[in-house]
């Protein structure tokens, strides 16, 4: 995780004992990383914070489909307040200050509301396969060390003993192979449905732009996904499976990072592309002023299946 230059004065340091800079990676780095974590921190718990109020605030986005995204929200927050809000902190102060025991605690609970927040994407691509095409573990503490500038703590991919490495195959395969090709197979299988329905309609205006939105949206949250989380599987995967590889500790923790981020895309491309949290957001954000006609609403409610799905849900949801 260091070069061999820098060996023994990152080793001689602990991660709980000091300012991990110049030896582990200048001040600068760690500032730069202390601003991003900053911004996500922010913007997390402003678009799932207004997830969750819009939500309230409307009895007519109580669905099941949207208690997904309200739980995928509710995993976001907890994801920002137990890793991002002290990842932010910690690289501030240049080491993690708060100590081994919540170190571990934060391992853990990034780690398991971060699979909650993967297994709800997942959950919802299959909701939306089924609505449309088929109409109808054990965690312990000791898994979790510090990582990359010893700011942020996550899984041990470092030991090298079978206990941690039977644990890192389990969560490759449960919490990211399995959430991606369960997403893939759902949104493709979608979208080939609303192909087949735009080629019988071809001069129906309404499915072809809703197979042009739908397409969108999946290109936009596969991407999203695997920019969040694919540097993170390849990076576990590499360290656990070579011992000797050398990584630069800034490097090693960009993936773990990258993947906090989630936290902001996941509900922009989720619940803000869909036009009823949208209208209900904008209805809160200009103290109740009503952002569409009533007739705007009801031709809305009114659409078909298919321009529903384009809008972020596969089932229709009426005013309370």
């Amino acid at each position: 995780m260091h070069s061999a230059r820098n060996m023994s004065a990152y080793d001689a340091l602990g991660p709980y004992d000091g300012p991990q800079w110049p030896h582990v990676a200048p001040r600068s780095t760690f500032l730069i990383i202390a601003v991003m974590m900053g911004i996500v921190v922010f913007l997390a718990f402003f678009v799932n914070g207004m997830v969750i109020v819009v939500t309230i605030q409307y009895k007519r986005l109580r669905s099941p489909l949207n208690y997904i995204l309200v739980n995928l929200a509710v995993a976001n927050l907890l994801v920002t307040i137990f890793g991002s809000s002290i990842s932010f902190f910690n690289n501030v102060i240049g080491y993690f200050v708060l100590g081994k025991a919540m170190c571990e605690f934060e391992g853990f609970m990034v780690s398991l509301t971060g699979i909650v927040g993967l297994w709800s994407l997942a959950i919802l691509a299959f909701e939306r396969y089924l609505v449309i095409c088929k109409p109808m573990g054990d965690f312990r503490f000791q898994h979790y060390v510090p990582e990359g500038l010893r700011t942020s703590c996550g899984p041990n991919w470092y030991s090298g003993d079978s206990n941690n490495n039977s644990y890192i195959m389990a969560l490759f395969t449960t919490c990211f192979v399995m959430p991606l090709s369960t997403i893939i197979f759902s949104y493709s299988s979608l979208l080939m449905s609303l192909r087949a329905v735009a080629a019988q309609q071809k001069e129906s205006e309404t499915t072809q732009r809703a197979e042009r939105e739908v397409t969108r949206m999946v290109i936009a949250m596969v991407l999203a996904f695997l920019i969040c989380w694919l540097p993170y599987a390849i990076f576990a995967m590499v360290v656990a499976t070579n011992k000797v590889i050398v990584i630069q500790p800034t490097l090693a923790s960009m993936p773990s990072y990258f993947s906090k981020t989630a936290t902001v895309y996941n509900p922009i491309i989720y619940v803000f592309m869909n036009k009823q949290f949208r209208n209900c957001l904008l209805t809160i954000l200009c103290c109740g002023r009503q952002p569409f006609t009533e007739d705007e609403s009801s031709a809305a409610n009114a659409r078909t299946d298919v321009t529903s799905v384009s809008e972020g849900g596969g089932n229709k949801v009426t005013p309370a």
